[in-house]
């Protein structure tokens, strides 16, 4: 085995909940990142938060909800925002989801990202010629076994019924970046789950990404 793999036992799927309480911003070095200063604000790598009440003329730019934190110290973290030529004046929140563990999972698969094939061929072209269209992000989908108190796949089949979409982070036990965060929608969920001689009841989840992938 390659010395560099990532052992998979321990991996974790969360969905995203309500939000927690807001913590308060100082200041922000502008950049691309942005760094924002916060004293003690206990945000974790992989966090999605709302920024809001910056003011100055990065305002625009940083408040906005679904960014997701990287590079945290104690008191700092990192967007991935380009802000090179605005200025921070003052003010501002950063809010972060809370998480839900989904439990009862015996595996997770992601299919990679593909982008079709845009075919650009014209009179002059001696061989059919294509450049890459847009990417579709793909989908993630887990085998879990239905366990109706798990609070983890009861906020996974209420994402189903509202048909709403959700942050959602993969983490995987190691790792120089091990933190997958992405929005998505559910789109499959097993209401009634499949049953065998001798066996327990099991089902499948598929979550539709949208967007990019950001590692953290």
């Amino acid at each position: 085995m390659s010395s560099s793999a990532v052992k998979s036992q321990g991996t974790t799927l969360h969905i995203s909940g309500t939000g927690g309480g807001a913590k308060t911003i100082t200041a922000a070095a502008p950049g691309f990142p942005t760094i924002f200063t916060s004293s003690a604000h206990g945000l974790a790598n992989g966090d999605s938060i709302t920024i809001a009440s910056v003011v100055g003329t990065m305002a625009t730019t940083v408040n906005v909800a679904g960014l997701v934190v990287k590079n945290v110290t104690t008191n700092t973290f990192t967007v991935e925002l380009n802000t090179v030529g605005l200025t921070y004046t003052s003010g501002g929140t950063a809010t972060a989801l809370s998480w839900i563990k989904v439990g009862q999972l015996t595996d997770i698969k992601g299919t990679s990202d593909s982008s079709p094939d845009i075919e650009v061929t014209d009179l002059d072209s001696t061989t059919k010629e294509y450049v890459q269209g847009l990417p579709d992000t793909g989908s993630l989908s887990a085998t879990c076994y239905c366990v109706d108190s798990d609070s983890g796949l009861t906020a996974v089949e209420a994402a189903f019924d509202a048909r709403t979409s959700k942050t959602f982070k993969v983490t995987y036990p190691s790792g120089s970046t091990p933190i997958r965060t992405f929005a998505g929608y559910v789109k499959a969920f097993p209401k009634i789950g499949d049953a065998s001689k001798d066996g327990v009841v099991t089902g499948s989840i598929e979550i539709k990404r949208s967007g990019v992938v950001t590692k953290s």
